[in-house]
């Protein structure tokens, strides 16, 4: 199991101290200095039964200077979502826990980190 984790976020935090708590064997993945790359990207993606914009922070001011809310959300545009993400991390939205099974869960909620500890 990997958490992909921004130090700094209280939700990180939080799924960090649930993991702990109940002795799960994980691997932390400080996504922000270790950036993943285009195939990790879709790799999770994939796991995760998602697509890009979906795990994307929209809010955050580099997806405001990149106009993000006014890109297409198609197949045509998935890999310029994937790139986005790749060149600017901190749009991925965290915590991202990859569980044993090969899935994966966006871990913001107790439950969700939950989730993944089942799988």
């Amino acid at each position: 199991m990997e958490i992909w984790i921004n130090p700094a976020c209280s939700k990180c935090r939080s799924a960090i101290g649930l993991l702990d708590a109940e002795g799960a064997d994980y691997t932390v993945r400080r996504y922000l200095e270790d950036v993943p790359s285009e195939a990790e990207i879709k790799d999770v993606l994939d796991r995760l039964g998602l697509e890009p914009w979906d795990i994307t922070r929209t809010q955050e001011a580099e997806a405001k200077e990149l106009g993000l809310k006014d890109w297409p959300r198609d197949e045509a545009a998935r890999e310029r979502w994937i790139a986005a993400l790749s060149e600017h991390p901190k749009l991925i939205q965290r915590p991202i826990i990859t569980a044993e099974d090969g899935t994966a869960v966006v871990g913001r909620t107790e439950e969700a980190v939950r989730d993944a500890l089942s799988r």
